[in-house]
């Protein structure tokens, strides 16, 4: 075991030189350190096994290297960073026992991990209860705000909302079908797509809903179906909220039934760059994503990222909007980290808000104060590559914890600086009570 030293004087790396350097960039100059153990445990929670491994085992890869890359510049606070790495086998409940180990036995100061909507909820109770603090950092439902979360993945304004917007305003789609793995996400994902969708003015009758287990391979009868909602001449789109290794087989199937994007296109909100780097997308050419990063995002930052993530771990190695997210807001915890002097959760999250860092398309990520990020919002169109072609992007959206298109939702609002309160109700003018359940 790593003996931890207990760390009291100002930091070690903050030389004169570090000093001049600060004062020239304008980066902030950190407090004392208050007593920081060395050295800083990073907790990194995501599968490396079962049916989400296809997808999370390239974010343990990214927080090594993120780790890694930040101690070559002397850690934090004088520290050296030490990743400590589970895995909780794509099995909701032991996402909470490990949570639970990272905090109490390994004693991280922060977490990194999680994946599915349903992951997150399961250690939730745990992160509420032990004051954890953890980033996570994939697209999700929103309908939710903890005070020990910070969400760099999208909110659905600034993924599922637009992509739906794109189909319609620039497509002209006519019908949709709505297709997902069956848990949290897809499902509150697609009530509010529904009520968006019959705002403006598609009919319930043509919103196809379908949802099928984690690992599902048989998409013969979902696609056949699919294809029969356009038996009329209508124009059908579909949004795709399906997860993991299920992607596989649902891409082959179009494929075999020679669905072409042309016809029905498929916009995917779970579906990058490490997806399709797992089989032959020759046959998916033209069908699309809606992410807020891709790797072929054309800036002199995202290039030198792509070229240390390859030289580390391979020329085969992809880049994906995740890994973007993990990069934003491990920056932004070693920022806050610097700024408090101290790896204290309630410091820490205090001086996360209003953090601001570049993103890798151009622009730069704003943490607000109900724990979430400023992000483009872009659509990519597959090519036979597996990389995607950018076709839209847009300015930084401020992600919403809660959407205005369920009516329980639209009267709450988050704000943890101001109101110290992530389900605050806007007419009863009160912080609700937040339960935490999956």
């Amino acid at each position: 075991m790593t003996k931890r030293l207990l760390f009291s004087a100002a930091p070690a790396a903050l030389t004169s030189a570090a000093l001049a350097t600060a004062a020239l960039t304008g980066a902030a100059v950190p407090a004392a350190a208050q007593d920081v153990e060395c050295p800083v445990k990073v907790g990194v929670l995501h599968s490396l096994s079962g049916t989400m491994a296809i997808s999370e085992t390239t974010l343990k890869d990214t927080m090594e290297m993120l780790i890694d890359l930040q101690n070559e510049k002397g850690g934090v606070l004088g520290c050296e960073i030490e990743a400590v790495v589970v895995d909780p086998a794509s099995d909701w409940p032991l996402f909470a026992e490990k949570t639970r180990e990272l905090l109490t036995v390994n004693e991280v100061d922060v977490i990194f991990g999680a994946w599915t909507s349903v992951s997150r909820k399961a250690v939730l109770p745990v992160l509420e209860e032990l004051n954890g603090l953890m980033f996570y950092p994939v697209q999700y439902e929103g309908e939710e705000s903890s005070k020990n979360v910070f969400y760099t993945g999208a909110a659905p304004n600034q993924q599922a909302i637009p992509a739906v917007d794109y189909f319609l305003e620039e497509l002209g789609v006519e019908k949709f079908a709505l297709l997902g793995t069956d848990y949290v996400y897809p499902r509150t994902t697609n009530n509010i797509l529904q009520s968006y969708l019959m705002e403006k003015g598609i009919a319930e009758e043509d919103i196809f809903v379908n949802y099928t287990p984690f690992g599902h391979s048989d998409w013969s009868t979902i696609v056949a179906d699919v294809q029969e909602l356009a038996a009329d001449g209508s124009f059908v789109g579909v949004v795709s909220t399906i997860n993991g290794d299920a992607n596989v087989g649902f891409y082959k199937e179009l494929a075999a039934s020679g669905i072409d994007a042309a016809d029905i296109p498929v916009v995917a909100f779970s579906v990058g760059e490490e997806e399709l780097s797992g089989f032959d997308t020759s046959n998916l050419v033209g069908h699309l994503a809606a992410w807020n990063y891709f790797q072929s995002a054309d800036t002199p930052a995202n290039a030198e990222w792509v070229a240390a993530w390859k030289a580390r771990m391979g020329e085969d190695r992809v880049t994906n909007d995740p890994m973007e997210a993990h990069y934003i807001g491990f920056n932004m915890w070693v920022n806050a980290v610097t700024e408090a002097g101290t790896t204290d959760v309630d410091a820490v999250r205090e001086a996360m808000w209003g953090q601001e860092f570049p993103n890798l398309t151009g622009g730069t990520a704003v943490m607000l104060p109900n724990h979430h990020l400023t992000k483009p919002v872009l659509i990519g169109e597959i090519q036979a590559d597996g990389q995607f072609e950018i076709i839209s992007q847009t300015e930084e959206v401020p992600g919403d914890a809660w959407t205005d298109y369920l009516p329980e939702s639209a009267v709450l609002k988050s704000d943890w600086q101001e109101l110290g309160c992530g389900m605050y109700n806007t007419e009863t003018e009160s912080c609700v009570q937040i339960e935490s359940n999956y």
